[in-house]
């Protein structure tokens, strides 16, 4: 039967749907084309009618995740971020969670084209947070920018030192948990401070 070039297209978007979750749970170099294939319900062979080599597919991949993660990002405040990101939810599920914590460090030894791949989705991510927060409209763009990176990275840490510990270690949920009430506090502060605010949710 000839498949339609819709068909392939699904095909191939789903083959990249599945490298990235497969990716984010156990690394560009844990997973190989084979198994990757399999997951996906197609065979070996059938992966270079689709890409010319697994680094393509990781840098498809990659620009997919993280376009998913600067997706679900939109509308949250940087405080509301925090809560969700910072935790133990986010933390175990790595297949469904953030690809720059899940992958951040296999991306500084990849090729170029990764690297630029992470860096427009960290931009992109950046973006989403900052039309979220609530600066007012004449603060300094700089300033508003700086506090959004700063609770980014300080946010992508804690989950990448927590999921370096044991799963069942009091250490995983520590890291979590005192740097989730650092952050939130440190935006709090902002807001008090004059410098751009950040939505705080109720309890």
């Amino acid at each position: 039967m000839r498949v339609t070039k819709a068909q392939v297209e699904q095909n191939r978007a789903h083959i990249v749907a599945t490298a990235a979750r497969l990716f984010r749970e156990r690394g560009y170099d844990g997973v190989g084309v084979a198994e990757l294939m399999a997951a996906a319900g197609f065979t070996h062979g059938g992966f270079y009618k689709h890409f010319r080599s697994k680094a393509d597919l990781m840098a498809e991949a990659s620009a997919s995740g993280l376009s998913q993660t600067a997706t679900r990002a939109e509308g949250l405040g940087p405080a509301e971020f925090v809560e969700s990101y910072v935790s133990r939810e986010h933390r175990d599920g790595r297949g469904d969670g953030c690809t720059i914590a899940a992958l951040g460090g296999d991306a500084a030894r990849q090729p170029e084209d990764i690297k630029t791949e992470f860096a427009a989705g960290i931009e992109n991510l950046l973006t989403a947070l900052q039309a979220s927060s609530d600066a007012p409209g004449d603060a300094d763009p700089r300033a508003a920018r700086a506090m959004v990176f700063d609770m980014l990275a300080r946010s992508v840490g804690a989950v990448m030192l927590s999921r370096a510990c044991p799963d069942g270690s009091p250490l995983a949920d520590e890291i979590l948990e005192v740097c989730r009430e650092e952050i939130l506090a440190s935006l709090a502060h902002d807001s008090g401070s004059g410098r751009p605010t950040a939505r705080i949710p109720e309890a």
